[in-house]
């Protein structure tokens, strides 16, 4: 009998972790899990850098571009998706493959028990930042939950509304409800761990030319679809890098070049916060590949 495995491929974007994923899932008769945040949404497949046809025809792949970016989905759902998953395909060897630290925290480690929030709630949260900017809510959540409020920046609009409203919804402190985990989803010592993390050069190179495919295989199109669905911009699906950037350009407030060349350092800095991550939080079990 084969014994199931469970394998974790991370790294930052543009590294070639999905190659790798592809490579041994051939090798271990595996499915392979997307363990990326944006990568689940349908609209944006060019964009995120989704699997192509040919590869899924190749070996299965699951929690890849089937949410609505219309919806505010969170790392809990995604957990809960990926508990379907294990039930189902109980012997069957996994990969999950991604960039997003949430995620394999969740996997690793389990996830804070956080009620859901009403949409009411949400919303109310939304509009007083828009109303009162970032640093105004800071200083309201300092007041309620300062715990958390030091672990942040006081521009970091998302992550202080989010406190805020998960205050407002269950009357306890955000920093109360992280201490309140779930099990983790995944044994951690029994998983194999990997790390990619190329050259600094030689990845900036890669999301250079990986970007500029993207225009050629007809990444506008997918802005252009994103802007006819009219979503609020704080939508999770509205922030992926580039859908603000080329919405600006088709809106007339910035050329084509500029735009192409706002996205390509955007997506630089975030695969250095992304390295920066990985480094601070994944221990040497993680077998690290440069």
């Amino acid at each position: 009998m084969i014994q199931r495995t469970i394998t974790l491929i991370a790294g930052p974007t543009a590294s070639g972790k999905s190659a790798l994923a592809l490579r041994m899932a051939q090798e271990k008769n595996a499915l392979i899990i997307n363990t990326d945040s944006m990568q689940v949404y349908d609209v944006l497949n060019i964009l995120t850098a989704r699997p192509t046809e040919a590869d899924t025809a190749i070996v299965p792949h699951y929690l890849y571009g089937y949410v609505s970016p219309t919806l505010n989905y969170s790392v809990g759902q995604w957990s809960r998706d990926v508990e379907k998953l294990l039930t189902t395909f109980t012997s069957k060897s996994l990969i999950f493959v991604g960039g997003t630290g949430l995620y394999f925290r969740a996997l690793l480690e389990g996830i804070s028990k956080i009620p859901h929030v009403p949409d009411v709630v949400r919303q109310k949260w939304r509009l007083r930042l828009d109303k009162e900017g970032a640093e105004s809510l800071y200083h309201k959540l300092l007041q309620v939950d300062a715990v958390f409020a030091e672990k942040i920046s006081s521009q970091d609009g998302q992550r202080i509304i989010r406190a805020l409203e998960v205050y407002d919804a269950t009357d306890k402190k955000l920093s109360w409800w992280q201490k309140q985990k779930t099990l983790p989803l995944i044994v951690p010592n029994c998983a194999e761990k990997i790390l990619l993390i190329p050259p600094r050069q030689l990845l900036y190179e890669r999301i250079h030319k990986r970007l500029d495919s993207m225009i050629e295989r007809g990444a506008l199109e997918e802005v252009v679809a994103m802007k006819r669905l009219m979503l609020s911009p704080l939508l999770p699906a509205m922030k992926a890098i580039g859908i603000p950037e080329f919405i600006a350009y088709l809106d007339g407030y910035r050329s084509f070049e500029n735009a192409l060349e706002t996205v390509k350092t955007q997506t630089r800095r975030y695969a250095k916060r992304q390295m920066t991550w990985f480094r601070n939080q994944f221990d040497e079990e993680w077998t690290l590949i440069s």
